[in-house]
Order: C-alpha cells, then sequence, then structure tokens
C-alpha cells in the first residue's frame, strides 16, 4: 500500500453520520475527568504493548502510544489510548479472539472512517483503535504527538482547551466538539512544520 499523500493526512475525515458504531450498544454518560499526567502512564503502556505483541504476534504490523497519555506533562482522562496496525481490520477473525483472551471488548466498528474499529479494556483502562497499514488517521495520531512533546506552548494550550472542554458534560461528542478548534489549530502548525503547507 503507498504511502498517503500530505493531502490525504492532513485532511479532517469524518465518519457516516447514519452509520451505527456501536457494537455493544451506546455507553453510558460517565464524568470525563482530566487529571494531571501520572509519570507511571508510560510504564503502564509498556507492560500493554508487551502483552499484545505476545497475543498477536505477526499480525500487529505497528504497536504506538498516542493520545494524551503518550505526552509527559499533558494532563489527560486516565485513559491509555493504543494504536495497532494490521493487514486488513475487516478480518476481525484474525485479531479480536487473541484480544478477547487479554480482556478486550470490541465496542466501535466504523466501515466509513478508515476501517476503525476500537476494543476496550476495563483495568487498566484502555482504548485500543486498530488500523490499516499507513492509515492517514494513524500518521496524523503521531504527528500530533510528537509535536506535543516538542512543544510546551502547544502542549498549555491543549491542556486548557481540555480542560474547559470537559467541564459539565458527560458526552464524550461534545467534549471533543468543544476542543477541535484548538486541535485543528495545532495540526495546522504540524503539518506546516512538516512542509505541508507552504
Amino acid at each position: 500500500m503507498p504511502m498517503p499523500t500530505p493531502e490525504a493526512i492532513m485532511r479532517h475525515y469524518d465518519s457516516d453520520p447514519d452509520e451505527n458504531p456501536w457494537v455493544r450498544g451506546k455507553p453510558a454518560p460517565e464524568a470525563i475527568a482530566i487529571v494531571a499526567y501520572d509519570p507511571e502512564w508510560p510504564a503502564r503502556y509498556d507492560g500493554l504493548a508487551a502483552d499484545l505483541r505476545r497475543a498477536l504476534g505477526p499480525i500487529a504490523l505497528d504497536i504506538q502510544h498516542i493520545g494524551s497519555t503518550s505526552v509527559p506533562g499533558l494532563p489527560a482522562k486516565p485513559v491509555i489510548d493504543i494504536d495497532v496496525a494490521v493487514a486488513d481490520p475487516t478480518r476481525e477473525d484474525l485479531y479480536v479472539p487473541a484480544l478477547e483472551t487479554l480482556g478486550y471488548e470490541l465496542r466501535v466498528r466504523e466501515p466509513s472512517w478508515h476501517q476503525h474499529r476500537c476494543l476496550q479494556l476495563a483495568s487498566p483502562r484502555v482504548n485500543l483503535h486498530v488500523f490499516g497499514p499507513d492509515c492517514p488517521e494513524a500518521i496524523r495520531h503521531r504527528m500530533f504527538r510528537d509535536w506535543l512533546r516538542g512543544s510546551a506552548e502547544d502542549r498549555q494550550r491543549y491542556a486548557q482547551a481540555k480542560q474547559g472542554a470537559a467541564s459539565d458534560t458527560q458526552d464524550m461528542t461534545q467534549y471533543n466538539q468543544r476542543k477541535q478548534d484548538v486541535v485543528r489549530d495545532i495540526y495546522d502548525r504540524v503539518f506546516r512544520a512538516a512542509g505541508f503547507i507552504a
């Protein structure tokens, strides 16, 4: 599969609004807690990634710690986000049973959004995102993470946006919408620094 073009990576994709992504029903609302950065998060990820490699073997083409818990110093929801690349996310039979042996449950299936699958682990809390190889969204996740690791200014901006977005809501969609403008502005800076925008 050829690497995505800069245009494909920069595009803000949306899933089909008529698609029902919930495999086990829409989750119940819960408080969105943004907590101080925990220096134990990287070690927690390392243990989870080792388990994933043992369970998946060569099926896992890449495993990455992404999201706010992957950025030292950044407040976050205490949930580890992991991207796993597989050859074909639609072949759930090749990876879901192996992940279920670790306690993961398939929660989200989004064919319209890069064939994304999301599995969750209850303890420790994990969102495991499955994409195909060289998926534009997975590349965006790594670029955003790496930028925030190197930019104290944008780490602070993002932290403030997250804390403001989480106030007075238990709705993850609303939370994400509230911080969207700041996220997209940071992405613009990421893409300019990468040479994608003149």
